[in-house]
């Protein structure tokens, strides 16, 4: 795939959408148009969805759980019991919001996508069949189609310094302009349990990351991203 030239060896690096994403069939494409840099499309949410919104419920949403007035939920979704969403926010066909699940608004989440228990979600784009089933916390960020965060990944969006984050590629930093951005994960990458994202991670298509490890920077699309530890196993006395 030429997707895999634009990240890795001594080809210019290239952020552009479609190195991470196959988006002809997502419905809101529209998102990336005129995008230079991937993360732009993050501030392009707002204005999205005060265009493309229109606020209603066409999937089902179980008694306990709380959906604000200016959130649109797609046939064949379902919200269970415990869930809690924020508006402005669209809630593609067939997306399962699982108990527990805290969407705090301005998301875009496409088709078939999974929600799930103590997972929040703020400021975020998903592509359809993306998945963040179990205690994730996808902040100011894209995940591509096919994406599976494992339990307990995390994509931290702000420094603790507060101060702007800058994307590391090879060939120098690149500024943002944004205090808060998370990560991207590019089409079909899959996370092990309790990984980490630093601000300004973009990690492209068809990666598998290691459980445990913590990412920052750009990594070549079809990379296994590995963490290595030494176990010291001593008998006891």
């Amino acid at each position: 795939m030429e997707r895999n030239r634009d990240f890795g060896g001594d080809q210019k690096v290239t952020l552009s959408p479609d190195a991470f994403f196959n988006l002809a069939t997502y419905a809101h494409r529209a998102l990336f148009d005129g995008v230079a840099h991937v993360w732009e499309a993050l501030n392009k949410i707002d204005a999205y969805l005060a265009e493309h919104l229109e606020p209603g419920v066409h999937g089902s949403v179980h008694p306990g759980a709380w959906v604000d007035e200016n959130v649109y939920i797609g046939p064949g979704a379902v919200v269970e019991p415990g869930a809690w969403i924020q508006g402005p926010a669209i809630i593609g066909a067939g997306t399962v919001v699982r108990h527990g699940a805290y969407i705090r608004g301005s998301c875009v989440i496409g088709e078939s996508c999974v929600i799930g228990h103590a997972t929040e979600l703020k400021r975020a784009i998903l592509l359809d069949r993306a998945q963040a089933p179990h205690f994730n916390y996808v902040g100011d960020s894209i995940l591509g189609s096919g994406v599976n965060l494992g339990a307990g990944t995390k994509l931290s969006n702000f420094k603790n310094d507060g101060t702007e984050v800058v994307v590391r590629t090879a060939e120098g930093p690149i500024r943002t302009g944004m205090r808060k951005f998370g990560a991207v994960l590019g089409d079909r990458v899959h996370t092990g349990c309790n990984s980490v994202t630093s601000p300004g991670t973009l990690v492209g298509p068809d990666c598998a990351v290691y459980a445990g490890a913590v990412l920052r920077g750009v990594y070549p699309a079809g990379s296994i991203i590995k963490l290595r530890q030494q176990l010291e196993i001593v008998l006891k006395t």
